[in-house]
């Protein structure tokens, strides 16, 4: 097997697993509340990470727990997991899955800015303009299409999912200034956000273990949205000798994803939905699309 078919089968393998978790995030939400998800989900990615990141041989008390780390892991933590999925699990427990999943996938768009803003990188035209189109798709979604009469199925949910975004993208834009190793970076992150989590719920909640399903959809989550998808996605861009190429074929996700909501939720595909996410998707894609036709030396 060629160096870029195992690319292939690595990339396609984590965005098949990443188009599963919409659904699996409102199955495991039937259950569960959004914060008992986020700490079941948690504790196993945190259990993942660790394996991987002692597997690779780091010193993890240096790495995560040392003074020069131990300030800045705690914030992250902070951010990514536990409020990151805090905001939106709680969307998705508001909103249909075909909604809560696109609308949380303009963060692309929002480091675009935030690169601009903090990491010194050029706004340029078609960047603003990826933002506009997306903007767009992000309204034709929130209000089913009605978007002269702007009425928002649920702002308070369509609100935490694009919010959901602005969490992420600050993370992500952190850690692009952080050198140190992808899975030490990680573990710690989750780590962290395990403990925010479980505090959270002897605060506010009761600690109980689930029903099996519930259980298994959390640690399901735990696997492929937080945890092993994120590497085997690393591992197939590594590979690759077009490393912008394979890095669209992470924008496939949202849409086969629309399969299993429609399949194995029962909701029914909105026109709006499938417009939405086309303007939101064709908005992050201008970004990358280079109109002198030069390839790009890095990924998305």
């Amino acid at each position: 097997m060629n160096r870029d078919t195992k690319s292939l089968i690595y990339a396609l393998s984590a965005v098949f697993l990443w188009s599963t978790v919409a659904t699996a995030f409102k199955l495991t939400l039937e259950g569960l509340s959004f914060m008992q998800l986020l700490f079941w989900a948690a504790l196993t990615s945190t259990i993942v990470l660790y394996i991987i990141a002692f597997s690779e041989k780091h010193d993890l008390k240096k790495l995560v727990f040392s003074k020069r780390y131990l300030p800045k892991n705690i914030l992250l933590g902070f951010i990514n997991p536990f409020l990151y999925y805090m905001v939106l699990f709680k969307a998705y427990s508001l909103l249909p899955a075909q909604e809560a999943q696109p609308l949380n996938y303009t963060w692309p768009i929002v480091i675009s800015i935030f690169g601009a803003i903090f990491l010194g990188q050029k706004l340029t035209i078609k960047i603003v303009l990826g933002l506009l189109i997306a903007f767009l798709g992000v309204v034709v979604l929130a209000t089913h299409g009605n978007i002269f009469g702007f009425k928002f199925h649920s702002l308070y949910g369509t609100s935490l999912a694009v919010g959901s975004s602005v969490i992420w993208a600050t993370f992500w834009t952190m850690k692009m200034k952080d050198k140190r190793p992808v899975s030490a970076k990680l573990f710690s992150s989750f780590f962290f956000g395990t403990i925010f989590s479980f505090i959270y719920i002897l605060s506010f909640e009761h600690f109980y273990v689930p029903e099996t399903k519930y259980l298994f959809g959390a640690i399901y989550i735990g696997l492929f949205e937080m945890g092993i998808t994120f590497f085997l996605w690393l591992k197939g861009i590594g590979l690759s000798r077009d490393k912008s190429k394979t890095s669209t074929l992470a924008y496939l996700s949202p849409f086969t994803s629309l399969i299993f909501i429609a399949f194995i939720l029962g909701e029914k595909i909105l026109v709006s939905s499938i417009a939405g996410l086309i303007l939101i998707v064709g908005g992050i894609l201008i970004q990358h699309f280079n109109f002198s036709g030069n390839k790009k030396k890095e990924t998305a």
